[in-house]
């Protein structure tokens, strides 16, 4: 990415005892939590907050932030792993899985587009977006997720590249086909493994 590092970044290490299993190939471990950016941080209120699923222009089902709040959220402890090359372990949120606001509406899709203030976007495989892998997060570390770090609400799919974590996520849109998001219209790739190394288109 061609953002800025800003507050939060801190000494890189490799990883050690017990970290080698955890780590992919090509990353280093931080015990920081570098901000990277594509563009200037939203600040949406929160009464004018909501997320919404969609499918071809129409909305499905949408969700004010206290009818969000309102809805079953699990704690999580996840690795994440940034396209950039760090890693940070051991990383604590709360959330709502995707899976149950995804149950909520009758259609289904093979791929979903986040799409967030700020005009961002990155595409998935519905098939990461459920079976208990993804949430929409609200708190990190027992904490109203900061804006900085795409509060008040982020997607968090920590299996693939964190870029796919997208920042002030507002929902999702139901598609039939797959087609890139933001970075992936620059030349990221398409799914983001970050155990095989998925960076950039063709590797």
């Amino acid at each position: 990415m061609s953002s800025p590092v800003s507050r939060g970044f801190r000494r890189r290490h490799r990883p050690s005892g017990g970290q080698e299993g955890r780590v992919p190939p090509g990353q280093y471990v931080t015990e920081g939590f570098p901000v990277l950016s594509a563009g200037p941080t939203p600040h949406t209120p929160l009464p004018e907050w909501t997320f919404s699923i969609r499918q071809a222009g129409n909305t499905l089902r949408s969700w004010t932030w206290p009818e969000f709040q309102a809805l079953p959220a699990e704690n999580i402890t996840v690795d994440i792993h940034c396209v950039t090359r760090w890693s940070k372990l051991d990383t604590g949120w709360r959330g709502v899985p995707v899976e149950a606001l995804l149950t909520q509406v009758e259609q289904k899709a093979p791929y979903v587009m986040a799409f967030c203030d700020g005009g961002y976007t990155t595409n998935l495989p519905a098939k990461d977006v459920t079976g208990g892998q993804a949430w929409v997060a609200f708190d990190y570390n027992s904490q109203p997720l900061p804006a900085e770090h795409g509060g008040p609400a982020r997607l968090l799919v920590p299996h693939l590249y964190f870029w796919k974590s997208a920042k002030w996520v507002r929902g999702l849109e139901l598609m039939d086909h797959d087609e890139p998001g933001f970075w992936e219209t620059y030349g990221y790739h398409m799914y983001g493994d970050p155990w095989r190394e998925q960076r950039y288109a063709g590797d």
